[in-house]
């Protein structure tokens, strides 16, 4: 009889915890595939904040962190006047912002590549709105988060798809290369149509960005 009511207790608890996996699934699975189309600010903060509500209802989730601070971060990409100037007392807040978001994704999920990603594009947003004075402190920063992410996975498109902005942004006479950017851009685009995520809700964006700047690259 024991072990017939600790068998019952256990049918019931792993219904209980697929149940809530899957009302997880079902409301993160919208909101990662409006984040790969989503472009202007108002729909990256309601995004962000959306993540933001689903991480603070599942305590041991480490994408909705994770997509709520990518969010963030491209928010404050968006509010910068081109690719090379911005406000930083606008942008600084919404960077740290994405930083404690992601902070909270990697004490749920340690070396994970797609965190370094993301830690790579704060980094360098935080560069980018004062080149100038900020170019020596994060611009290294930003760097070796690219490379930490590499080597946690070489397979991750995201890490040549941020390796072709560097060469495509970067002036020649600082190491940049239009010729490189496509030949990193090309190997992206090879580790996306290799890549296969665990679920729909696993980190897969970024192939319109690809798209776009293939595009750039072939003009």
């Amino acid at each position: 009889m024991k072990k017939l009511i600790a068998g019952i207790v256990l049918c019931l608890c792993t219904m209980l915890t697929f149940a809530q996996n899957e009302k997880f699934v079902k409301a993160m699975e919208p909101k990662v595939a409006a984040l790969d189309t989503t472009r202007n600010i108002n729909g990256l903060k309601e995004l962000a904040n959306g993540f933001e509500r689903i991480a603070i209802a599942e305590k041991t989730e480490w994408l909705p962190y994770y997509y709520a601070a990518l969010a963030t971060v491209n928010m404050g990409y968006g509010m910068m006047d081109n690719v090379m100037s911005g406000d930083p007392s606008k942008i600084d807040p919404v960077t740290d912002k994405a930083e404690a978001l992601l902070m909270q994704a990697e004490a749920l999920s340690k070396n994970n590549s797609e965190i370094y990603v993301v830690k790579k594009m704060i980094n360098s947003l935080r560069m980018i709105v004062d080149p100038q004075n900020r170019f020596m402190l994060y611009g290294p920063v930003a760097q070796q988060a690219l490379e930490t992410a590499k080597q946690l996975n070489p397979e991750n498109p995201r890490v040549y798809l941020l390796e072709g902005q560097d060469k495509f942004f970067t002036p020649e006479q600082f190491g940049g290369s239009k010729t490189e950017a496509k030949k990193l851009f090309e190997t992206a685009s090879l580790k996306y149509e290799a890549s296969k995520p665990a679920s729909n809700i696993d980190p897969a964006w970024g192939k319109g960005v690809l798209q776009y700047f293939m595009a750039q690259v072939n003009k």
